[in-house]
């Protein structure tokens, strides 16, 4: 990956309020790249669909033709180097409207291309995966009941593994809800730091 001024990050989040924690560390981490080239897609404000129809479906099995909203996301993740997901934690995982645009971006014959004949061959070598979870439980409890683990899992192996996509840096901001305004400053600043320096410095295979 080239860590020069000409590369591209993409930020992804989706969350409903704009007041919310997300989109203030989603501003933190934009001014953090910056003078680097970023662009965000705030999922909630674009109104994307995250519903898989039976076309999806369709396009899944054959490939091609794909939906021109879909075709839309391709070509943004396209012109990125880093893909960088920022979004608050919902019941241990991403949002629906999150997880509806992996299904329906990170599609067979784009992300990979699976057959029976020739197996399953990634697409996303050329991108770097970071996430950005926002927790509202602490991180005992993540560690305890094996949450963070489940949903590293989920993410980094099932999907940024599975596309080929480099795995890039991992950051949680854990109390999301705390009443102390100072330490959740803190938490943000560290998952800010982590992930503007591994977009920076560029990020080898976890």
């Amino acid at each position: 990956m080239s860590t020069d001024d000409s590369s591209l990050t993409l930020l992804v989040t989706a969350n409903p309020d704009p007041r919310s924690l997300t989109h203030h560390v989603l501003e933190r981490l934009e001014s953090a790249l910056r003078p680097r080239a970023v662009e965000v897609a705030d999922l909630h404000q674009e109104q994307f669909d995250p519903r898989f129809t039976l076309a999806d479906r369709r396009v899944y099995h054959e490939g091609g033709n794909y939906p021109p909203d879909v075709v839309r996301e391709h070509r943004r993740l396209e012109q990125a180097t880093d893909l960088v997901l920022v979004f608050p934690v919902y019941w241990w995982s991403m949002p629906a409207l999150l997880k509806g645009w992996i299904d329906r971006v990170f599609v067979n014959g784009w992300a990979f291309e699976y057959s029976a004949a020739s197996g399953l061959r990634p697409g996303l070598q050329r991108l770097t995966t970071h996430l950005l979870p926002i927790a509202g439980d602490d991180s005992g409890a993540f560690e305890r009941h094996g949450y963070e683990r489940a949903l590293r899992t989920q993410i980094e192996h099932g999907i940024v593994d599975y596309c080929g996509s480099r795995r890039g840096a991992t950051a949680f901001i854990h109390e999301s809800e705390q009443s102390s305004s100072e330490a959740t400053a803190e938490s943000v600043e560290r998952a800010v730091r982590i992930i503007s320096g591994a977009v920076r410095a560029g990020s080898p295979r976890a």
